[in-house]
This record gives C-alpha cells, sequence and structure tokens, in this order.
C-alpha cells in the first residue's frame, strides 16, 4: 500500500509531533542530537550545534573515523550560543538559519537567558518543532514550567524515539542490535563485584577535581553505569557544584581515574597525568601510581558515540578480559587490532550508509 503522507514522533517534554516529510535542515545543541542525525544517514541536514562546531565536530569526527565512509563536513555549521562565560543564544539566529526541525528540547531553551516558553512557542510556529531532550544527561530538574511534561530516558530510548523522524526505525533497531550484543558479551565475562575497580569519573581543572557519580543515572555515565564498578565518590552528594582537592582525592583513593572530554576535546589528559604525577599529594593516588589515568568520553553520546565509549571503557577497567587499550595521546579513537574490537564496526558504518 501507499506510504503515510504523514507521521508522528513522540519524545518528551514536547510530546506527539506531526511530519509531513523528513526534515532537510535540522539545528541541534547537542553531540548526542549530532551523533543522532549521523547514525540516521542525515549528517548533511545539521545546520547548527551549541558550541564550537570545530571542535564538537572534531570530538564526533574522532569516533567516525573508524567507520568507513562516514565522514561528516562541520564547515559552514552555525554555532547557536555566544557566550563566553555563559549560554547566550539568539532567538534571530534560529529564524536566520531556518531549519525545518529543532533536534533540541525546548526546555533547555527556556533555561537560558531571555526565553520563555512563549518565545520557544513562536519559533516551533514560524520555523520549526522542537524535539528533544536534555535533563536525561544527570536526571537534572527542567524548569519548572516543564515540570509535568518531563520524562528521563536512556541514550537507546532516545535513539527509539527520535527514529521515526527520520523514518528510520529500521536504522536504530540495527544499531541497537549491535550494541546489545556487544553488553552481552561484555556482561558475560565481568569479574564478581567484589573484584571490580574503584573508579573515579573526575574532569582536572586548575588543581581542582570535578567529580560525576559513575553509576549515576543518565545518558552522561552510559559508557561506565553496565561495568557496575565501586563508585570512588560513593555516599558523596555529587553535583555540579561539587568539587574536591587533591587532599580530598587522595582519601577516595581511585584505583581508576576516568577523564571525561579526554577524547580529541578540551583535555590534554597526558598534560593531566604528568600534573597528578608532579604533584606531591597526587602522586600517591593509586590510579596515578599505577598508571590508570585514562581519556574518557564525552557525557553527551548518542548512539554511535556510546558503542565505541562502552568499549573503550570496557578495555580501560578490564584489559585483562577485553583487551589493552591503547596509549591514547590525542587525535582519533585509537586504531584497535579487528580481534579485539568489541563491535563490528562494518556493520555500523553499512547502518549509517543505509544498508540497513
Amino acid at each position: 500500500g501507499e506510504e503515510d503522507t504523514t507521521w508522528t514522533a513522540s519524545l518528551a517534554p514536547v510530546g506527539e509531533v506531526t511530519f509531513e516529510s523528513i526534515p532537510e535542515r535540522v539545528a541541534v545543541y547537542d553531540l548526542l542530537s549530532a551523533d543522532l542525525a549521523v547514525a540516521y544517514g542525515h549528517a548533511d541536514a545539521i545546520t547548527s550545534i551549541g558550541f564550537d562546531a570545530a571542535v564538537g565536530g572534531e570530538t564526533l569526527s574522532a569516533y567516525y573515523e573508524r567507520l568507513d565512509g562516514v565522514g561528516p563536513v562541520w564547515d559552514g555549521i552555525a554555532q547557536l550560543n555566544s557566550g563566553n562565560t555563559g549560554v547566550s543564544v539568539d532567538a534571530e539566529l534560529l529564524y536566520e538559519i531556518d531549519s525545518d526541525l529543532h533536534l533540541i528540547d525546548p526546555a533547555l531553551v527556556t533555561s537560558f537567558d531571555g526565553w520563555t516558553r512563549d518565545d520557544v512557542a513562536e519559533i516551533a510556529d514560524a520555523v520549526g518543532p522542537w524535539f528533544g531532550n536534555s535533563f536525561s544527561r544527570r536526571h537534572g530538574d527542567p524548569p519548572a514550567a516543564w515540570t509535568d511534561a518531563y520524562a528521563y530516558y536512556t541514550v537507546w530510548e532516545v535513539a527509539e524515539r527520535v527514529a521515526p523522524v527520520f523514518r528510520a526505525d529500521a536504522w536504530y533497531e540495527a544499531l541497537a542490535a549491535v550494541y546489545d550484543e556487544m553488553l552481552a558479551a561484555i556482561e558475560a565475562d565481568l569479574p564478581p563485584a567484589e573484584d571490580r575497580p574503584t573508579v573515579a569519573v573526575t574532569l582536572l581543572v586548575d588543581g581542582t577535581f570535578y567529580p560525576t557519580a559513575a553509576n549515576a543515572p543518565g545518558y552522561a555515565t552510559a559508557h561506565v553505569r553496565p561495568f557496575g564498578v565501586v563508585d570512588a565518590f560513593a555516599g558523596e552528594d555529587v553535583s555540579f557544584e561539587t568539587t574536591y582537592g587533591y587532599e580530598a582525592m587522595l582519601a577516595f583513593d581511585p584505583d581508576v581515574i576516568l577523564h571525561p572530554y579526554g577524547l580529541a576535546s578540551h583535555y590534554s589528559v597526558p598534560d593531566v597525568r604528568d600534573r597528578l604525577a608532579e604533584h606531591p599529594i597526587g602522586s600517591a593516588i593509586t590510579a596515578v601510581a599505577e598508571g590508570r589515568v585514562y581519556a574518557s568520553g564525552v557525557p553527551m553520546q548518542g548512539p554511535i558515540v556510546t558503542l565505541f565509549q562502552t568499549e573503550m571503557t570496557a578495555k580501560q577497567l578490564f584489559p585483562e578480559r577485553f583487551g589493552e587499550w591503547p596509549d591514547y595521546a590525542g587525535g582519533p579513537y585509537p586504531e584497535i587490532p579487528a580481534d579485539e574490537r568489541l563491535f563490528d564496526r562494518e556493520r555500523v558504518a553499512e547502518v549509517v550508509r543505509g544498508d540497513v
């Protein structure tokens, strides 16, 4: 029979949105949304990103480098945030970009200075609808006006709900199958809980540690949580405002430190290692003394990035079971020998290219 001329997709907090055609111009704010557009074969539809497109594009491309034929071009993509110390997004820019879809959480946008629900409704009516969910990152509290409409999703639940937007249900199912196969193999080979390392997920910036709870809900830790490790910060009330000094980190004394944004992003983890090793207190931390400070991934991860970051974390935490993580000093995701890969790169590349 004939295909439906309209279809719907549903994602909190917006709810159900009707589409008459696959969006050809898609505004995104975070890397999760960009990764979704790429995963479903619509990288060329991306019109914007929240921060520096060159930096964000370089981070995503570090993973895509290992997928044959998957190489988005980030030139000419608008940067939505023009703020230096805060977030500043100009509504006029969204009119100028003129996207068919804003793959962006409107609740997030109304948390920016100068934005109201009326403003986002006006953009939806005059330019294109909103369709995104950002507070699932850490199960954070959305602005009060959105609380009743909000829901929290995993990476794969977001991916499943976004897939109909692009008529890409088969893409989602194929990618999810690759992930499920990898996760099942990992879970079958994990050591007993008592033999797993104590892990600290933390940034080190100017001598201050900024922690993330390794086992906290939300897609920010989707690449760490499946391993059921002992969280070095367990029992602490960790939030965006939490900071620790060297003495506190030595008291926590993790076996492994995972440094977020460490892969082709904002931080040089080799430099972090050097600073830790040269510090009289930092050098005594077990993870530092045993050479187990690793570049970890980005919290804003879509399905492709999650595949790579889960493999990466498996090798960093359990090299004796999943193969050694290479000594990473920057650039693309390191090349892993074919017999040591935890998921099928060729299959993922096929799916992105449309062979589902």
